[in-house]
């Protein structure tokens, strides 16, 4: 079993923020007398909220972890099923239910985050135990919870655009090639399960990932009219719209000026455009303040098994300028550009990235 200190190590070497979960859930099942420790979120779509059970891990060495890109919506609990997280989430504070006698079995629910924050960064820590913890124990606890906090709240730091709030470019690698890895073991998968003749074959659908850029139509011609701090604003309100419009597990970024950036998991090429037009339709009739109207262009692509984050947003800004030149206001995708015979696939100049 590892030690308080190994498991510190552990919480404290990570740069990716979506390990962080499993990290703490390990260590509290190491550490402390417990049964079962499950690490839910609050997950949006469409204005409705419900849980996402990100981590549930067992004492006996079961457990499963859920990748929020991939998530059924539908299929999740509403926020209200759950009255005593939602206490726990609403009042800031830990909720113990003892339901077996006042010695029995019991339930311990914690914030995840001390604060009030946006519905991504929401969630409870939810610790079933035999009996009632010892106060050495709901020390430590506290303690791992407490570097858990800082350890986030370190890396959502590094990995933020400082006016936005949305993800930034570097952040985009280790998800997209998480995205990757899925897509590659499903065709592997399809090339090891080859049938053999006269066999029928099982068809599998592989992941589907969307990578999609968003610019400001005009927006040097408007900075140069209103100036650098109104279009600030600007780019702050379509941040909004596009937390309002896009699913809370959806991956947004800014990557600097007017361009904004959305990963995502979709099963069919016709939802995403669906999702990039809902964008493209929100901000043509949102009015904002001292600028009035303006338009946004999209252009989007399927992530594909070899791709790196260049190549594929090579292929946006290639369908994202098609669109610009064709009117603005515009969402295009790049696979159905290259079906009408517009344009062929992006030239691929060398195997060398440079970010």
């Amino acid at each position: 079993m590892a030690t308080l200190t190994e498991h510190l190590i552990k919480l404290t070497d990570h740069r990716d923020r979506d390990l962080l979960e499993l990290t703490l859930a390990k260590a509290l099942i190491d550490l402390v007398p417990i049964q079962r420790v499950v690490i839910s979120r609050v997950s949006a779509e469409d204005n409705e909220k419900r849980w996402l059970d990100l981590v549930s891990l067992d004492a006996r060495g079961g457990g499963k972890v859920v990748d929020p890109l991939r998530i059924d919506f539908q299929s999740l609990p509403k926020l209200e099923e759950s009255y005593d997280r939602l206490r726990s989430l609403n009042g800031r504070q830990v909720i113990e239910v003892a339901w077996a006698g006042p010695d029995g079995p019991r339930i311990y629910y914690l914030p995840l985050f001390a604060d009030s924050r946006a519905d991504a960064e929401q969630g409870v820590i939810e610790v079933h135990t035999a009996g009632v913890l010892e106060p050495v124990d709901r020390q430590t606890i506290e303690q791992l919870h407490h570097i858990y906090r800082n350890m986030y709240t370190l890396l959502a730091y590094s990995d933020r655009d400082a006016l936005t709030g949305l993800l930034n470019r570097k952040s985009l690698d280790d998800t997209f090639y998480s995205a990757l890895l899925e897509e590659m073991d499903g065709i592997l998968e399809d090339a090891r399960n080859e049938p053999s003749p006269g066999k029928e074959r099982r068809h599998r659908v592989p992941p589907n990932y969307w990578l999609g850029t968003i610019a400001i139509d005009n927006f040097h011609l408007l900075n140069d009219k209103h100036g650098h701090l109104i279009m600030e604003e600007v780019t702050l309100l379509v941040a909004r719209i596009m937390n309002s419009t896009f699913r809370t597990h959806d991956r947004l970024y800014r990557f600097g000026g007017e361009q904004f950036a959305v990963l995502f998991h979709c099963p069919e090429e016709a939802l995403a455009l669906g999702a990039f037009e809902r964008m493209r339709a929100n901000v043509e009739k949102f009015s904002f303040p001292q600028v009035g109207r303006i338009t946004i262009s999209a252009g989007f692509t399927r992530v594909l098994a070899d791709d790196s984050p260049s190549r594929a947003l090579e292929r946006t800004e290639q369908a994202i300028d098609f669109a610009q030149k064709n009117g603005r206001n515009k969402v295009c995708s790049h696979l159905d550009l290259v079906r009408r015979g517009l344009f062929g696939e992006v030239a691929r100049t060398g195997s060398v990235d440079v970010f």
